[in-house]
């Protein structure tokens, strides 16, 4: 082997291990890593499931909220939530019919819920405003209207 193979057999390892400790540290440490926890419904029932039958913000602990969402036919529900400042939000959500988006522009929430699995994604709202929520999945006719909205105060 030459010594310029040898330099670049070495450098293209380093960059995979490097590339290797990076997402490593992100998905442990950083809690980046995609969801292991599947847990899924029947998408004829999310009315009749406990965590859905009654969709809404509740409060969980000091400062942490949980909103409850199903989204459906060109609607989320609940729509227009209201959170306080500097509390951490878990939103936990399912679809009834096809796929959807939720996406807050501004903010890192993007998630994609389809019938059948439960969605789980957190964020901390650091500062007060309304934020809008919109759907980023292409899910019918009336998808260009379907939005709501999230006021921090």
């Amino acid at each position: 082997m030459q010594r310029l193979e040898e330099l670049w057999l070495t450098v293209s390892i380093g960059i995979l291990v490097i590339f290797m400790i990076i997402i490593g540290y992100q998905t442990f440490a950083l809690s980046m890593g995609p969801p292991s926890h599947k847990e899924t419904l029947d998408p004829q029932k999310v009315d009749q499931h406990e965590r859905f039958s009654e969709p809404g913000v509740k409060q969980i602990g000091s400062n942490e909220y949980e909103v409850v969402m199903t989204l459906e036919s060109f609607a989320f529900n609940p729509g227009n939530l209201e959170v306080p400042v500097g509390a951490k939000v878990h939103f936990i959500m399912t679809s009834k019919d096809v796929t959807h988006g939720f996406q807050v522009p501004g903010t890192n929430i993007n998630a994609m819920v389809m019938p059948g699995h439960i969605q789980k994604i957190s964020h901390t709202f650091s500062e007060p405003g309304e934020f809008l929520v919109v759907c980023n999945e292409y899910c019918g006719i009336g998808h260009q209207a379907m939005s709501t909205t999230i006021t921090v105060k």
